[in-house]
């Protein structure tokens, strides 16, 4: 048993988290005369880390579950939702939205899609609930930073979110909410060329270097940010305010996502280096969630889609699905980061 931990700790170490990069970075600082133990070595050296870190993981990752996501276009996706019914059709819907794009901009119009071939609202709102909010890539990446129990309970709990939410908005008959043009679209379906290994390979690059094209100034953004707050930001400036003692550090953490645009690779670096300066571990995850399910942009192109009302209701179930989420994670915290 000592040795499977221990191979789980390498793997966990120095494959995700990629420790012996830093140790290298570091090493070649001190060879150009910075000292990482200062404020300015110790930025450009989590600002180089972390950025190649991200950027290695990011690609392996979309390499994979896009190839994994090429079996199942939406045509396809559409036809497997059909199959289920009631809650078991919320549940297929939240599992398949860990498969597909990595922000919620990218899935709304699969949502927009899926709505108008007339599937159940609420079936399609746990789909848009999961999909940026816990793709598989959330949870390698929330695995190299803080561990298989953060990330595993993380998925699970967005999951559950994803879910409920979606049911109780099945539940409150909001489909007259839905913009008419939507309501009144026809789905045409189209024949689906089947694809060979060396088809599907080349989907997944070409999702690789378009990913990375649209992610990588966030990425830059995030870790540039994650710097500062790790290397210059006072520890106590931060307990203060996102610690124990702010009962109300999740509930601001979420308002503060709501206004900002990025994917999990952009919010990462961020929510690490507050954790690292004494914030709470739901404070952190709260803050990631609010970004990647519910950042303004995102609700300004679902506003297209939907009425106000059904808007506000989305708003509300996530809101407090997350806040929810995060005071469960403060509560659990000596548990499950030792």
């Amino acid at each position: 048993m000592q040795i499977i931990n221990n191979i789980w700790d390498f793997f966990q170490s120095e494959v995700l988290g990629m420790q012996w990069l830093n140790r290298l970075i570091s090493w070649l600082l001190g060879i150009c005369g910075l000292d990482t133990s200062e404020k300015i070595g110790g930025s450009i050296q989590f600002f180089i880390y972390d950025t190649i870190k991200i950027m290695v993981l990011l690609g392996v990752l979309i390499l994979i579950i896009s190839y994994i996501q090429s079996y199942f276009p939406p045509e396809r996706t559409k036809k497997i939702l059909g199959r289920f019914h009631g809650i078991w059709a919320n549940i297929i819907a939240a599992l398949l939205g860990t498969v597909t794009p990595f922000c919620s901009c990218s899935s709304i119009p699969l949502f927009m899609g899926f709505t108008s071939a007339g599937l159940p609202l609420g079936v399609t709102f746990s789909f848009l609930i999961s999909s940026p909010m816990v793709d598989l890539g959330s949870l390698v990446l929330l695995m190299s930073i803080f561990g298989w129990k953060v990330a595993v309970i993380y998925v699970l709990l967005g999951l559950v979110i994803a879910v409920a939410g979606g049911t109780l908005i099945e539940k409150l008959h909001l489909e007259n909410q839905v913009e008419e043009f939507i309501r009144n679209g026809h789905a045409i379906d189209i024949p689906q060329e089947e694809l060979h290994f060396k088809d599907r390979l080349k989907y997944a690059w070409e999702q690789v270097v378009s990913t990375a094209k649209k992610v990588f100034p966030y990425v830059l953004i995030g870790v540039g940010i994650g710097a500062v707050i790790h290397n210059w930001i006072p520890e106590d400036f931060i307990v203060a305010i996102l610690g124990d003692n702010n009962p109300f550090g999740v509930i601001l953490a979420t308002i503060a996502g709501v206004p900002m645009y990025a994917d999990i690779f952009g919010t990462i670096p961020i929510a690490e280096a507050l954790l690292a300066k004494g914030a709470l571990l739901g404070v952190v995850l709260s803050f990631m969630m609010a970004v990647t399910t519910l950042s303004l942009p995102s609700m300004i192109m679902l506003r297209k889609a939907i009425k106000p009302k059904l808007l506000g209701i989305f708003i509300a179930i996530c809101t407090f699905g997350i806040i929810i989420v995060g005071y469960f994670f403060n509560l659990i915290q000596p548990l499950i980061l030792l």
